[in-house]
């Protein structure tokens, strides 16, 4: 049975990426993480920025292990590990190489650099660690997938069935974060805490769908606690914390987000149609491509002289506009199409 609820968040996290990314621009400190940032500042997108931040990413890895349960219903691991391959690391390589030296071109151009050719893994760090979640992660989620009767998985049922079972989780992100001691905590993109939070969040993502509908019941049972958690936190944060929030307070915010998001989008969004039919293929080209068109479209419209608040507006529009522009052509040409991660053989 698919979960169109799973479905709808993964394009509400790679459109909340996508936004935060152009966000970013608009922030001082952009050009120290290699972005193209305004001549101007709009520093009240920071406070949304600051809630996003802690929960977007994660949310991104638990969406991902789920969606490696539902790849396996018909698949042996070798065909698990070969559709994998064409899916995710295949458009990893390919846009390493092709893509991500785009937009480092243009972010070289619109600062006068040197015009160089330069390859990276960019933004598609988030592809790498997947993959090899699944190399290393598939004897174990075979082993509970094929055992879905045992009593390991009886156990992960019923611990997940109740809100404290989901204490067990909060701890073992504390426990990274107690460890790996990252600074800022979220700074994901290629650091062992990326890393290893990703593993964590791919592997419960998994457990979550494995758990089965007492596990989702649960969490729309509890869903305001988990909002209230979240936003009291947040709150916490931001007004009296700031920078020296400790890891597991900022932990278990981003914790109770994800719980909170996962339950209401189970409650609201399992349900089909058109729009999501179209955004749920587009969204993996979108989240290839877009650093480019961000990229050249903050090159063209930040040195215009309109209000900052009219840049960001048309930086989103002339990113959105690119990127689904893109996927028009990508669609309908089959060599193509695997390239950015969608199936060959599908209707476009």
């Amino acid at each position: 049975m698919r979960r169109y609820d799973i479905d709808w968040l993964r394009v509400i996290a790679i459109g909340l990426l996508l936004i935060y990314h152009i966000a970013i621009g608009f922030q001082s400190w952009g050009t120290m993480i290699g972005f193209i940032a305004a001549p101007k500042s709009w520093t009240a997108l920071w406070t949304p920025m600051a809630m996003l931040n802690v929960w977007r990413i994660p949310l991104l890895f638990f969406v991902s292990g789920m969606g490696v349960y539902f790849a396996m219903q018909q698949r042996t691991w070798k065909q698990l590990i070969l559709e994998r391959t064409m899916r995710i690391w295949l458009p990893f390589v390919f846009g390493m190489f092709a893509i991500v030296p785009l937009h480092v071109w243009v972010w070289r151009y619109y600062y006068k650099m040197e015009l160089l050719y330069v390859f990276d893994p960019g933004h598609l760090w988030f592809l790498a660690n997947i993959f090899v979640y699944v190399l290393v992660l598939s004897p174990i989620l075979f082993y509970l997938k094929k055992n879905e009767t045992g009593k390991v998985v009886q156990l992960i049922k019923s611990i997940f069935s109740t809100p404290l079972g989901l204490l067990i989780v909060v701890t073992a992100f504390i426990a990274e974060v107690m460890i790996i001691k990252p600074i800022p905590y979220e700074l994901y993109a290629m650091t062992w805490h990326g890393f290893f939070l990703g593993l964590l969040a791919f592997l419960f993502g998994f457990c979550f769908v494995l758990s089965g509908s007492a596990f989702w019941q649960m969490l729309v049972t509890w869903r305001w606690m988990f909002l209230i958690i979240a936003t009291g936190l947040f709150a916490w944060r931001i007004n009296y914390l700031g920078i020296n929030a400790p890891g597991y307070l900022i932990v278990t915010e981003s914790q109770a987000w994800i719980f909170s998001v996962l339950a209401f989008g189970h409650k609201y969004l399992n349900r089909t149609g058109k729009v999501l039919r179209y955004l749920s293929a587009a969204a993996y080209p979108v989240y290839i491509l877009h650093m480019f068109f961000l990229f050249l479209g903050s090159a063209i419209i930040f040195p215009l002289t309109i209000p900052v608040q009219l840049q960001f507006v048309l930086v989103l529009l002339f990113t959105l506009g690119g990127c689904l522009l893109s996927y028009e052509v990508i669609k309908r040409i089959k060599w193509v199409r695997v390239l950015f991660g969608l199936k060959f053989n599908e209707k476009a």
